[in-house]
């Protein structure tokens, strides 16, 4: 008796191009699954860690302070606190290598009254004393030496920033007198001058007036201006930590230990803010105050507040973004089970003689698990390592579940639908009833999720991602491509009745044939029409967040700015009239507007009580239009027209009553003026809780000589930030004029960009756009798959109707007839439910971490983003439906028909 041929090896070398493809395919949803979660943690540590570094050293460091102890050594008491401190706080954060930052301050400054130093508005300079182990290394010496011991009665010897001394008059051997309120006079001599190596070293964080002296203000009384005066801090050596509480008036021991914030975790923000909790006010900060001896000891950090505001907002982004994927995920499982779908078909008759000559179902079922192990599992596992390997990130699991997830699926689902078409060899009644019953678990499913999405909301932020609000976009559309199913051979047999009567067979045929569907089942299936309704729904929803995003971007710009564009006259100065004229020239300035702001007026009342207002004056059309333009203070220009003899009309804000006032403008004559509407603000003026009224420019036109040039400029168009700016510089000069503040110049665009100038942002925008690219390509994918299924039975038709008279083009117009239909009304049903899913869901999703400031929930339901996604996937399956129809139509009939073809 002959050895029986190795099942595995046999098929391999029976079908070699299927078994590579399998691998192929298994390979890049294997990559894509484990791929997918590692770059969402990447994306995330990256934003966490550019939020975080945004702040500053200061923010992110836990920072410790106590009161000075008696006796023994300083310096060794500080070192002795900060092992303790560092043994506690790196048991569970990680800590920057740069090292912690320590050392002892004045608590006060004492102030110079030397005469000679400079007092730039006539308040003489204060000078503080502080401690920095290592500062020697931070710094070069340019003058003297590094402050050593002083005798006792002798000056305390400083050190100053080389910068502060030249601006204040200090040189080096300079002794200075200080004073404090209720202390003696003390003394300090300067030893030497130093310039720091590196100013932006975060070892000088906090430390600035150190490197350079301070131009700080005094209030001097409740009605007079703040007055200037310098102000710096000289460093001292570890002998005259002793003599700095004579200085300030008592002393303070410091530490400040930074944070890693590079090392910290996305995923473990919840993890991380406990651990800073017991840093800061748990078990480690009493253990450390305990070991240090210090009870006065605290420990702060304002880090743990940034890490639950990381978390809020990386909640409230995920819960979004997880739509795309979830979508791109189900179109992948679809593609799986089409191809595996596919298979089956191909390998029907054998699988069915093998059960005839007696085989089991377990045993074949086996065979065909062996079989599919040894081409899915070595392409599953290099998909994983690549993945594992191109995007390196701590955490695994989540990626390993997924990449699991899915060789299970691509392992299962050729010997899954094997057992079913064993088991039901002709479908039947069995096969419809288990379809009615699945379909109708689907809807009750797709009702619930849908429902309680729109009664609760999505979940609260903090609280993770929303599984409802990931589902139910999902179900929503794998509910319409069942409704569609079942409604697409009617609506094609439709098409194909109204075909019938027309001149030639062609269409009625395709339609036809469409109708009844193709294939060894002849019956349509859903899965080609629920990958496409899914890769539509998701990619028009996912495109409907991002122009929902943008134009609330916009919108907020906008209300902030007062239009598109904005140029602000320096303190207590005017725009030239050449500004004006040149800026309303610019390209794309739709509606340019001056306008003369006068604060803080006294308005009176008729009943002789006062009020103070803001008061603005523009054109009433132009200020119209970019009140409607800002989305704030809208209003009829007409109900600013000016009566002869009456007072002038005026719009006021809603604290104020209905009736007659009078202003006193620019210290002239009263004016009276009348309220002729109330209004919810002015694009004018933003920021301000003050009362504000309107008034139109054209009737007051004799105010303008003592009010001078207008004060702002708004527009609105589409204008370039830097040919405004350009513009702005050139009339107004530079932005900033020393110590003055200069011109100010804001845009809509400038503002929308800063606004998405978040990387938790951008990584989202990317992902969306990243899983509507591969949704599309597994719906391209799945139609490919579809027309080969087809494709056998298709060929052989058309080669049967080339022996009765068919020409190729009539071959080629036959297929188009026949696909293109499904395809059309997968791509309508899908943009139909997505437009289903953005009125239901849309109202519950709240797009503010998105946009990046605080707008109203929901989205807004647009035709462009729908069209766009629906027409392109359309496309891309009409191309595809060409390109196999071109291949097709070419087969020659001698290759397709051959003796006892059943097909």
């Amino acid at each position: 008796m002959s050895t029986p041929a190795p099942w595995v090896r046999t098929r391999l070398r029976t079908a070699p191009l299927a078994a590579l493809l399998t691998a192929a395919l298994a390979l890049a949803m294997v990559f894509l699954a484990a791929a997918l979660p590692r770059a969402l943690d990447r994306g995330a540590n990256d934003a966490l860690h550019s939020f975080l570094g945004s702040y500053g050293p200061l923010a992110t460091s836990v920072r410790a302070a106590s009161s000075t102890t008696s006796g023994g050594d300083p310096a060794e008491q500080l070192d002795a606190t900060l092992a303790e401190l560092t043994g506690g706080v790196s048991a569970v954060l990680p800590l920057d290598p740069s090292g912690p930052v320590y050392g002892r301050r004045a608590s006060r400054p004492r102030v110079l009254p030397d005469p000679k130093l400079d007092r730039p508005e006539g308040i003489p300079p204060e000078l503080a004393l502080l401690y920095l182990h290592g500062a020697r290394d931070h710094v070069r010496l340019t003058a003297g030496q590094w402050p050593g011991d002083a005798a006792a009665g002798e000056p305390v010897q400083i050190a100053l920033a080389a910068g502060a001394a030249e601006a204040i008059g200090i040189k080096v051997g300079s002794v200075l007198d200080g004073t404090a309120l209720g202390v003696g006079p003390q003394r300090a001599r300067v030893a030497g001058l130093y310039t720091a190596g590196d100013p932006s070293d975060p070892f000088w964080a906090g430390e600035g007036c150190a490197l350079k002296a301070c131009k700080n203000q005094k209030f001097m009384g409740p009605w007079e201006p703040p007055l200037a005066y310098w102000y710096t801090i000289a460093l001292t050596g570890p002998e005259a930590m002793t003599r700095m509480a004579e200085w300030g008036n008592g002393a303070e021991d410091f530490w400040r230990l930074p944070v890693q914030v590079d090392a910290l975790r996305a995923d473990r923000l919840k993890e991380t803010s406990f651990d800073l909790a017991a840093v800061t006010a748990g078990p480690i900060a009493a253990r450390v105050t305990t070991g240090t001896g210090r009870i006065g000891l605290r420990i702060n950090s304002d880090l743990r507040n940034l890490i639950d505001t990381a978390r809020m907002r990386q909640s409230a982004i995920n819960s979004l973004t997880a739509v795309g994927p979830a979508g791109a995920a189900g179109v992948a499982a679809v593609v799986l089970c089409l191809a595996a779908a596919l298979t089956a078909e191909r390998r029907t008759a054998e699988l069915r003689l093998l059960r005839a000559r007696g085989a089991g179902s377990a045993g074949i079922c086996r065979r065909l698990l062996g079989e599919g192990a040894l081409t899915v599992l070595p392409a599953a596992g290099l998909g994983a390592l690549l993945a594992f390997t191109l995007l390196p990130t701590a955490r695994w699991l989540t990626a390993a579940v997924a990449a699991g997830s899915v060789t299970l699926l691509a392992l299962l689902a050729f010997p899954v639908r094997t057992a079913l078409l064993l088991r039901d060899p002709a479908g039947g009644a069995r096969a419809g009833r288990r379809r009615l019953m699945a379909e109708l678990a689907v809807l009750a499913a797709t009702v619930t999720a849908a429902t309680q999405v729109v009664r609760r909301g999505v979940a609260p932020l903090g609280e993770g991602v929303d599984p409802l609000l990931v589902a139910a976009p999902l179900l929503l559309a794998l509910t319409g491509a069942l409704l569609l199913a079942r409604l697409q051979p009617a609506l094609i047999g439709l098409l194909a009745r109204w075909a019938r009567p027309r001149p030639g067979a062609i269409a009625f045929l395709g339609l036809a044939r469409a109708a009844r569907g193709s294939g060894p089942r002849s019956r349509p299936s859903v899965l080609p029409l629920l990958a496409l309704v899914l890769a539509v729904t998701c990619g028009a929803v996912g495109a409907t967040v991002l122009s929902s995003v943008a134009a609330n971007r916009t919108a907020v710009a906008r209300y902030t700015i007062g239009g598109d564009a904005m140029v602000n006259a320096q303190l207590n100065g005017s725009l030239p009239e050449g500004f004006v004229t040149a800026a309303g020239r610019l390209p794309g300035v739709e509606t340019a507007l001056p306008v003369w702001i006068e604060e803080d007026v006294t308005m009176t009342t008729g009943t002789g009580g006062s009020v103070r207002v803001n008061v603005v004056l523009a054109d009433p059309v132009g200020y119209a239009r970019l009140a409607e333009v800002a989305g704030r203070g809208r209003f009829d220009p007409a109900l600013l027209t000016a009566v002869p003899g009456r007072p002038l009309p005026a719009l006021v804000s809603s604290d104020l009553p209905e009736g007659e006032y009078s202003l006193r403008l620019a210290g002239g004559e009263a004016v009276p003026i009348r309220s002729v509407a109330v209004v919810d603000g002015t694009p004018a003026l933003h920021g301000t809780a003050a009362t504000n009224v309107v008034l139109p420019i054209g009737p007051a036109t004799e105010l303008l000589p003592r009010l001078g040039g207008p004060d702002r400029w708004l527009a609105d168009g589409r204008l370039d930030d830097a040919e405004l700016r350009a513009l702005a510089e050139k009339f107004l000069g530079p932005p900033t004029a020393g110590e003055r503040p200069g011109h100010l110049v804001r845009t809509s665009s400038g503002a929308v960009a800063e606004l998405g100038r978040d990387p938790l942002q951008n990584s989202a925008e990317r992902l969306f756009w990243v899983t509507v690219g591969a949704t599309a390509l597994f719906a391209l994918l799945s139609v490919l798959l579809t027309l080969l299924r087809a494709g056998p039975e298709r060929a052989a038709m058309l080669a049967r109707l080339r022996t009765m008279g068919l020409r190729p083009r009539q071959g080629l117009a036959l297929i188009l007839a026949e696909a293109l239909p499904q395809a059309l009304f997968a791509a309508l049903g899908g943009a139909l439910t997505a437009v289903g899913c953005v009125l239901l869901l849309g109202p519950a999703v709240d797009l503010s971490p998105l946009v990046g400031a605080e707008v109203p929930t929901g989205l807004r339901l647009t035709a462009a983003p729908i069209v766009e996604q629906t027409v392109g996937l359309a496309l891309l399956a009409c191309l595809a439906v060409l390109a196999e129809a071109a291949v097709t139509a070419r087969r020659q009939i001698t290759t397709e028909l051959r003796a006892g073809d059943t097909r």
